[in-house]
């Protein structure tokens, strides 16, 4: 039994040992970062020429103009709604006050929501415009093309992104 309690302390005291020398194998050295550095900046520029540019502002355009057409025909139903609420008021208990308010707070959120993504949008036809686009508005670095793919009007890579979600 003894043996056996001596020999965790060794393997414990081997494992740190082996973790430093993994680690210095893991890490690269810092040119390396800052070429890859280059690399993506020279890819995001590659990525956006002037057809694929062209592109990208009319998709923006179009969604643009949906999203305006949408919150033209929500802005409308909620006016036809909120007439219909005000004159169809006899007999209303609180619990009918209540669901009205409610329903209310909900078309306003959703127009909220709809404002929200019009500026979005716009936003990056602007930065489009100034050539800015595609770059990070908080660290410069090139926002990948995933990720634009994915949300065209993004406007932090995912790590500023992330910070900003914390806070």
């Amino acid at each position: 039994m003894k043996k056996a309690a001596a020999k965790p302390p060794a393997a414990s005291a081997a494992k740190p040992a082996a973790k430093k020398a993994a680690a210095k194998k893991a890490a690269p050295p810092a040119p390396a970062a800052a070429a890859v550095e280059t690399a993506e900046e020279a890819e995001a520029q590659q990525l956006r020429t002037e057809s694929e540019q062209a592109e990208l502002r009319a998709a923006l355009k179009e969604r643009l103009d949906e999203l305006v057409e949408e919150q033209r025909r929500y802005s409308d139903s909620i006016a036809v709604a909120q007439r219909e609420r005000l004159s169809d008021t006899a007999g209303d208990d609180q619990v009918d006050s209540g669901s009205k308010t409610v329903e209310h707070e909900h078309e306003v959120a959703v127009a909220d929501s709809l404002s929200e993504r019009i500026r979005q949008v716009s936003h990056a036809l602007e930065r489009l415009d100034e050539g800015s686009y595609g770059f990070c508005e908080k660290c410069g670095k090139p926002i990948p093309a995933a990720r634009l793919a994915a949300f065209p009007s993004a406007t932090l890579d995912v790590g500023c992104k992330q910070l900003e979600e914390r806070r």
